[in-house]
């Protein structure tokens, strides 16, 4: 009997032994093709020896030192490397422990924003409904997917939710036409219809991850979300925990629509997987009213130089073999040979996403865009096809009404090479032709 407390019930798992590059092999010598990523968390790949060495180095150097006694190189030097890249105007980085830490900070960075500006009023975050961003209680009163909030609602409320940027089941009536400006205007609505300065900050994730299966907004719809938070003295905070690091081949999601945020989350890719680490980072403003009324906050594992060190080696190796290119270029073939691979086949309502972030969406009826029931478990049998076949896929449910819905993600390492590319097809055409 295992003494573990498993994420899953209904079923045993793999003793996973060693992974290297996209693949991960089992302690009965099985080897899976890692198409995920694990949950869209590893970018670099497996096994790389430079972000080994790092982790390594620095334990040789201090373990631990809190970060109200001290700084560390490592800390020091990984906040000056990645502030070059962020979005942000002279931005100051929070490091926490992973992205629900990450969303958590960057939640009350905009509450003690707004407490130094003498706005005290300001309590409330907008969201998007059929949103993730963690699982914390204020970052999940913020994600907007009704199954994995409903265990805890009587614990939440706070928050609020406008529609989401979903344009295969886009909610505006003239769909496509004017997307962008129905979304602002949904959104000013809500803020025009909320008590006066009641609005802290609008979080979303600038492509929608596991919870709609990297769904890409209208072209538009960032700078205009963007222009109604700024009329509005409400902050815009980018939480790029799944699609920061070259996931979306850019360096950042946002960096598609050319829009700054205030206040940017990441995790996951920060270090590969490597080391639980992420962090909320803050514009040079936020940073300046933030400090000058104190900010009441902090985990015993904050500003850690382990995934600092671990952190600047995924820089340099995303930088040195230009990954973030990689990520874009692998991205637009696998989308394409997926789409061809799939055309005819009756139960793939629609594939997209952006870079290695990719999203497959399974409709019983194509035309009407109707969903397979929860009962038939479509997802749960794509997985397990997938599986067994020696790859692994990413997936969610219940997003088209809270219960009925059905994706399938891939985010796979960006060192994939062309065999890899090849069975990654492969085997995803196989195992979502397997139930229709």
């Amino acid at each position: 009997m295992s003494h573990v407390f498993p994420r899953v019930f209904d079923r045993t798992l793999p003793t996973a032994v060693h992974a290297e590059g996209a693949w991960i092999t089992d302690a009965q010598g099985n080897r899976y093709l890692d198409g995920s990523g694990g949950a869209i968390v590893m970018n670099v790949g497996h096994g790389d020896a430079a972000l080994i060495a790092a982790a390594t180095d620095q334990l040789s150097k201090t373990q631990y030192v809190h970060p109200t006694m001290f700084t560390t190189a490592a800390l020091e030097r990984y906040t000056d490397e990645v502030a070059q890249i962020l979005p942000l105007d002279d931005a100051r980085i929070y490091p926490v422990s992973g992205g629900s830490e990450a969303v958590e900070t960057a939640i009350k960075m905009a509450r003690a924003y707004h407490l130094a500006r003498g706005e005290s009023s300001r309590i409330t975050v907008i969201a998007r409904r059929s949103s993730y961003h963690g699982n914390t209680l204020g970052a999940l009163d913020a994600s907007g997917k009704e199954p994995l909030r409903k265990p805890y609602t009587p614990w939440l409320g706070r928050f609020t939710h406008a529609p989401a940027a979903y344009e295969y089941r886009c909610e505006n009536p003239r769909h496509p036409e004017g997307c962008g400006d129905w979304h602002a205007g949904e959104l000013e609505r809500m803020l025009t219809s909320s008590p006066d300065k009641s609005v802290s900050a609008f979080i979303a994730e600038p492509v929608s991850g596991a919870t709609l299966g990297a769904a890409v907004p209208c072209q538009d719809y960032w700078p205009k979300i963007a222009d109604v938070c700024r009329r509005y003295g409400v902050l815009v905070i980018a939480d790029e925990v799944m699609t920061g690091f070259g996931r979306t081949g850019e360096w950042f999601g946002i960096d598609h629509w050319g829009v700054r945020p205030d206040i940017l989350t990441a995790g996951k890719g920060t270090t590969s997987g490597y080391v639980p680490f992420g962090f909320a980072a803050a514009g040079g403003d936020v940073f300046d009213a933030v400090a000058s009324g104190g900010f009441v906050h902090g985990f015993t594992w904050s500003h850690n130089a382990l995934g600092a060190a671990v952190g600047s080696a995924v820089l340099r190796r995303l930088r040195e073999d230009d990954m973030v290119t990689r990520s874009r270029g692998l991205g637009e073939r696998i989308r394409a040979d997926l789409a061809m691979g799939l055309e005819d086949c009756p139960a793939v309502g629609d594939i997209r996403g952006l870079g290695l972030m990719i999203g497959i969406e399974l409709v019983r009826d194509r035309e009407t865009k109707e969903p397979f029931a929860r009962s038939a478990r479509t997802t749960e049998r794509v997985l397990a096809a997938a599986r067994a076949n020696g790859l692994l896929l990413y997936s969610s449910t219940g997003h088209v009404d809270g219960t009925n819905g059905d994706l399938i993600m891939l985010g796979p390492p960006f060192c994939l090479t062309e065999n890899d590319v090849t069975a990654l097809v492969e085997r995803t055409v196989d195992a979502v032709r397997s139930v229709g």
